[in-house]
């Protein structure tokens, strides 16, 4: 039997006042890989949010690996995931710096040694491994997307969340990443892209239209 990553059940998301998710169902397998696709505004971003307990849903529940997502649970099941955004904010330093200051972090430290990892997943993702002595301010949109992911992986986090986090990669740099993390079978993924490139690559799509959505997916 496959264990379930993520489980939402008749979820409803209010921000600002206004409805933006409604009654959404969905069940997505640990390891498989899924994208969320929809017009602007039909709530793929609010989504991912609420999976981290950013956002708090007005009706329905999250479960992440079984374990229902509340006020009490939030701060444990975030360590099970990790998050890249379209504009990664990644603070200050050399490159090296920025993928070494996580791996500090008190529930991370068992993980210091990974930062030995970085230059063969800076090889995977077409990045030069003298960007590690860079400034993380002289790098291109691009490639501090490909960095951040290379920290998020560097977490060893079971699911990762992509919000439109290789949109300023040319086609070469997003098929390398994208080949990268179909061949983690461990690691589960939701994803939020308008790319071909990855909606092709995806083991399921999720369609929303936005509070009428009778999205399509993994179990949905």
């Amino acid at each position: 039997m496959e264990q379930i990553a993520i489980d939402i059940d008749r979820l409803s998301v209010q921000v600002g006042g206004q409805r933006v998710l409604s009654n959404l169902s969905l069940r997505l397998a640990k390891g498989h890989k899924a994208t969320l696709v929809g017009p602007s505004g039909s709530g793929k971003s609010t989504l991912l949010l609420a999976l981290l307990g950013f956002v708090a849903p007005i009706e329905g529940t999250i479960r992440i690996f079984e374990e229902e997502l509340t006020a009490s649970s939030v701060w444990q099941l975030r360590t099970r995931m990790a998050y890249v955004s379209q504009e990664p904010e990644l603070g200050e330093g050399t490159v090296r710096q920025i993928l070494n200051h996580p791996l500090t972090f008190k529930n991370n430290r068992h993980l210091h040694d990974n930062i030995e990892r970085a230059p063969e997943l800076m090889e995977k993702l077409y990045l030069p491994g003298y960007l590690l002595d860079k400034d993380i301010t002289s790098l291109s949109g691009g490639e501090k997307q490909r960095v951040a992911l290379i920290s998020a992986l560097l977490l060893e986090r079971e699911i990762l969340l992509l919000d439109e986090a290789s949109s300023a990669l040319d086609q070469s740099a997003r098929q390398a990443a994208i080949d990268l993390l179909k061949s983690r079978k461990d690691l589960t993924l939701l994803s939020v892209t308008h790319d071909r490139e990855w909606i092709e690559a995806a083991d399921d799509l999720i369609e929303l239209s936005g509070v009428q959505q009778n999205p399509k997916g993994a179990g949905a």
